[in-house]
């Protein structure tokens, strides 16, 4: 499982964050660490994501979730179920984002939003696309 984790990991390591010009795994927002994978089916994994805002308040904590979901999506070459946790502890309302960005129906709505989806294929997009 270590190398399905660690190919999760280089796919997530250069979003970009919405308000620095820095990448999540510069500003330790995702470390190897945080990925986890498990086998749940033949070819079909669990991945779990737990990563850590760089401020308690962070108001793009929901922003950075979905855009960890949206390149995940588009890029894992295998079948897999996707879950997205900020670290315990790291952010003043955890619980409430890790329900945003777990809520399939309320990703696809932030993603029908023109600014939103500008906004996340600017973090996702790798610099040489």
């Amino acid at each position: 499982m270590e190398e399905k984790a660690l190919e999760v990991y280089d796919v997530i390591r250069t979003i970009r964050d919405p308000e620095k010009p820095n990448t999540l795994e510069e500003l330790d927002v995702v470390t190897e660490k945080c990925v986890e994978v498990q086998e749940i089916g033949e070819d079909e994994y669990l991945i779990i994501i737990k990563f850590s805002p760089t401020v308690p308040h962070c108001s793009l904590a929901t922003l950075i979730g979905l855009c960890l979901q949206v390149k995940l999506e588009r890029c894992l070459p295998f079948k897999h179920k996707l879950e997205i946790y900020i670290s315990e502890g790291t952010h003043s309302t955890e619980e409430d984002i890790n329900k945003q960005i777990n809520d399939k129906e309320r990703v696809a709505a932030a993603m029908e939003n023109p600014n939103l989806r500008d906004i996340v294929e600017q973090c996702v997009t790798e610099p040489d696309d």
